[in-house]
C-alpha cells in the first residue's frame, strides 16, 4: 500500500516533507504484511469498509424493495377482484399464512397487514436506506476525497441495526395475528388497540431503524464536515454531497421525536401506559381499562413531524443522483449551482415547519392550518428552483441518450406532475375533499416512484461501473426504462380520477361497498356513489401493475449478470468531471492510490480552451493555451 494512504487524511497545512512520508514506509509496509487476509464474513459481514457497507444496505434494501412491490400486487388484486382467491399464489398463502389467507382469499385484516407493511418497507426499509445509506455509503467518502466514512465501526453498527430492525419487521408476519394492521402510519389508538402483537414487532422495528439512521447521519455529517481532500471547499462540492448533506441533517433532527414517540406507543403496548390513549376510549363497545388522558393527536404529531421531512429524505438523494447524471450527459456545466445549494438548504429548513399539513381534519383551528398552508405553498418554491436549474441545464447541451440518463429525463416531469398535484392538498379548503382519498396515493407515490426510484435506478445504471468495473447491458436497461415508465403511469394516473369521484383510500374491496351499482342492486335509491366506469378502473390497474412487476425482471437480471458479463471499462467510462472517477475501479481500501487535491468545481465540462471536454477536480491547473495528458488527472 502507497505510505500516503497511511497519512490520509493529511492536515489541511501538513508540513510532512517528502523524505519523512518515505522513511516510514518501510515500517507500513511490514505492517501491512503482519495484518491477516480477512475472511469471508470479516471481509463482507461484519466489515467497516464504507463501500462493502454501502453495498449491504444496497442488496437488502433492493430485496424489501421487491417484497414490498409483491405485497402490493396482491393489494390490487384483491381491490380489483375482492373476495375472490389469489391465483398461483394463494395456496402458498394459505400454506404460510394461515386463517387470514383462507382458500387463498385475502381477508380484510390480511389486506390491512399488507397495506401497512407494504408502506413500512418501500419508505423505511427501502427507498431510505437505498438513497441515502447505500449510495450515500458507497459514493459520498469517493466525492470528496476521503478514505472512508469518520466512523467507520458505528457505520458498521448502523448497517447491524437496520438489519436487526427489518428482520423484526420481516418475522412479524409469520406471528399469530399476522403483521402489523394500523397502517404505515401507526396512529393510535388503533395501534394500541389490535389485539395482535404485529404492531409490537413492528414498533420494536421501527426503533431500531430509527436508531440505524441516527448513527448514519451522524455519520455523514461528520465525515463531509471533516474529511473533504485539500481544496474541496464548500462550493467545489458536487450537488450530491450537498444533498446527502442535508439529508443527514434532516434524519438528525427529525427521527429523535418519532424514537421517543415511539418508545411511548411501545410502553402504551406492554406497560398499559397512556401516553396515546384518551380518557374514555372504547374498543369493541366497551370501555378500555386504560387509565386515559393521552393524546392521540400528540402521536400524529410527532409522526409527521418525522414524516414530511422523510419525503425530502426520500427526494433529495434522487434529485442528487439526477444532477449528477444530467451535467455529465449534458457536457456542459449544471446551470445555476449555487441556486441548487441554497435551495435544497432551504428545503432543508422549511421541511420542519410544514408536517401538519396532514393533520386538517382534525379539528385544527383556521389560524394554524392558514399558517400550515402558507408554509407548504413556499417551500414548493425551492423544489420548483431545482427542476427549473436541471430543465435549463439541457438546453444547448450534447445530450447522450444513455439508460442513466434516460431515467434523469423521466424523473423531471414525474417530479413535477407530483409536486404540483401536492399543491391541492396542502391548501385547508381542498384538503378536506381529497384527504385520504386515492387522490392522495397518487400524489404521493409520484413523487415516490417514478419520481425518487427512477432518479434511484439513474443512480445504480450510473454508478454501477464505478462498483464493479462493468457496464449494465444498455439494450435491457432502456427496456426496463421504457415498460417501466409506461406502466407506472398507468398504474397511478387513474388514481387521480378516482379520488376526486371521492374513492378513500385503505378499503380491502376498492370502495365496491360504495359503488352505485352495489347500492342499486340492493334496492336503495343512489345520490352519488362511485360510477362503473371509476370501479373498473381497479382492473386496469391491477393489470398495470403485474405488467410493472414483470418489466423489473430485465433490471435484476441485468444487475446480477452485468457483475461478471458486462462490458469491461476503465476507472471513468462515462468521461466524469468528479473524484469517484479518478480513484482505481472498484476502488480499493483507502480508496485512492494518492491523496486527491481539488483545484475547481464539479461540472468543468467543455471548457473552452482545453483539448478535452472534461476537466476532472484534480487536474492540475495550466497555462492558458496548453496541452495535458489525460494521465496527469489520475
Amino acid at each position: 500500500m502507497n505510505s500516503e494512504i497511511q497519512q490520509f487524511p493529511p492536515s489541511r497545512h501538513s508540513t510532512v516533507s517528502h523524505e519523512q512520508e518515505h522513511g516510514h514506509s518501510e515500517d507500513a509496509h511490514h505492517q501491512e504484511n503482519a495484518h491477516h487476509e480477512p475472511n469471508f464474513w470479516q471481509k463482507y459481514i461484519f466489515s467497516s469498509d464504507h463501500k462493502i457497507i454501502g453495498l449491504q444496505y444496497g442488496i437488502t434494501s433492493l430485496a424489501f424493495m421487491w417484497l414490498a412491490l409483491m405485497l402490493m400486487l396482491l393489494m390490487r388484486w384483491q381491490i380489483a377482484h375482492p373476495g375472490k382467491p389469489v391465483p398461483i399464489f394463494g395456496p402458498v398463502l394459505a400454506s404460510i399464512l394461515g386463517q387470514p389467507a383462507a382458500g387463498g382469499v385475502i381477508s380484510p385484516d390480511l389486506y390491512n397487514s399488507f397495506g401497512a407493511m407494504h408502506g413500512t418497507m418501500m419508505i423505511f426499509l427501502g427507498i431510505v436506506p437505498l438513497a441515502f445509506a447505500a449510495f450515500g455509503n458507497y459514493v459520498v467518502p469517493l466525492m470528496i476525497g476521503a478514505p472512508d466514512m469518520a466512523f467507520p465501526r458505528v457505520n458498521m453498527a448502523s448497517y447491524q441495526a437496520y438489519f436487526l430492525g427489518s428482520l423484526v419487521m420481516f418475522v412479524s408476519f409469520f406471528i399469530p395475528g399476522g403483521a402489523a394492521q394500523a397502517g404505515w402510519t401507526s396512529y393510535s389508538p388503533l395501534a394500541t388497540s389490535i389485539p395482535t402483537h404485529g404492531q409490537l414487532f413492528w414498533i420494536i422495528g421501527m426503533v431500531l431503524l430509527i436508531t440505524s439512521s441516527l448513527l448514519g447521519a451522524v455519520n455523514f455529517i461528520a465525515t463531509i464536515i471533516q474529511l473533504r481532500a485539500p481544496g474541496m471547499t464548500w462550493m467545489r462540492l458536487p450537488f450530491f454531497v450537498w444533498a446527502q448533506f442535508v439529508t443527514a441533517f434532516l434524519l438528525l433532527l427529525a427521527f429523535p421525536p418519532l424514537e421517543a414517540a415511539s418508545l411511548m406507543q411501545l410502553m402504551d403496548n406492554v406497560a398499559h401506559t397512556s401516553f396515546f390513549l384518551p380518557t374514555g376510549l372504547a374498543v369493541g363497545g366497551n370501555l378500555a381499562h386504560i387509565s386515559g388522558g393521552g393524546s392521540p393527536l400528540l402521536w400524529q404529531h410527532l409522526f409527521w413531524f418525522l414524516g414530511h421531512p422523510e419525503v425530502y429524505v426520500l427526494i433529495l438523494p434522487a434529485m442528487g443522483a439526477v444532477c449528477e447524471i444530467i451535467a455529465n450527459n449534458t457536457r456542459k456545466p449544471i446551470w445555476g449551482y449555487k441556486s441548487l445549494v441554497y435551495s435544497v438548504l432551504t428545503i432543508g429548513f422549511l421541511s420542519f415547519i410544514v408536517w401538519a399539513h396532514h393533520m386538517y381534519m382534525t379539528g385544527m383551528g383556521t389560524k394554524i392550518s392558514t399558517f400550515f398552508q402558507a408554509t407548504t405553498m413556499i417551500i414548493s418554491i425551492p423544489s420548483v428552483i431545482i427542476l427549473t436549474c436541471l430543465f435549463i441545464s439541457l438546453w444547448g447541451g450534447s445530450i447522450r441518450f444513455n439508460t442513466p440518463m434516460l431515467f434523469a429525463l423521466a424523473f423531471l416531469p414525474m417530479f413535477g406532475i407530483g409536486g404540483l398535484t401536492g399543491l391541492p392538498l396542502g391548501f385547508n379548503l381542498s384538503d378536506v375533499h381529497l384527504h385520504d382519498t386515492y387522490y392522495v396515493i397518487a400524489h404521493f407515490h409520484y413523487v415516490v416512484a417514478p419520481g425518487t426510484i427512477f432518479g434511484l435506478f439513474a443512480g445504480l445504471y450510473y454508478w454501477f461501473p464505478k462498483i464493479t468495473g462493468r457496464k449494465m447491458n444498455e439494450f435491457w436497461g432502456r427496456v426496463h426504462f421504457v415498460c417501466s415508465l409506461i406502466f407506472m403511469n398507468i398504474v397511478f394516473m387513474p388514481m387521480f380520477a378516482q379520488g376526486m369521484a371521492g374513492m378513500l383510500r385503505r378499503m380491502s374491496d376498492g370502495g365496491a361497498n360504495y359503488s352505485a351499482a352495489m347500492n342499486s342492486r340492493a334496492g336503495a335509491d343512489v345520490v352519488g356513489g362511485l360510477s362503473d366506469n371509476m370501479m373498473s378502473l381497479h382492473v386496469w390497474i391491477l393489470w398495470a401493475a403485474i405488467a410493472l412487476g414483470i418489466a423489473q425482471i430485465p433490471f435484476i437480471i441485468n444487475l446480477f449478470w452485468s457483475i461478471k458479463h458486462g462490458e469491461k471499462v476503465g476507472d471513468n467510462p462515462w468521461q466524469a468531471t468528479t473524484l469517484e472517477w479518478q480513484a482505481p475501479t472498484p476502488p480499493p481500501h483507502g480508496n485512492f492510490e494518492h491523496v486527491p487535491h481539488v483545484y475547481r468545481g464539479p461540472y468543468e465540462y467543455s471548457v473552452p480552451g482545453h483539448d478535452t471536454d472534461f476537466t476532472p477536480q484534480n487536474e492540475p491547473e495550466r497555462p492558458v493555451g496548453s496541452k495535458v495528458s489525460l494521465a496527469t488527472a489520475h
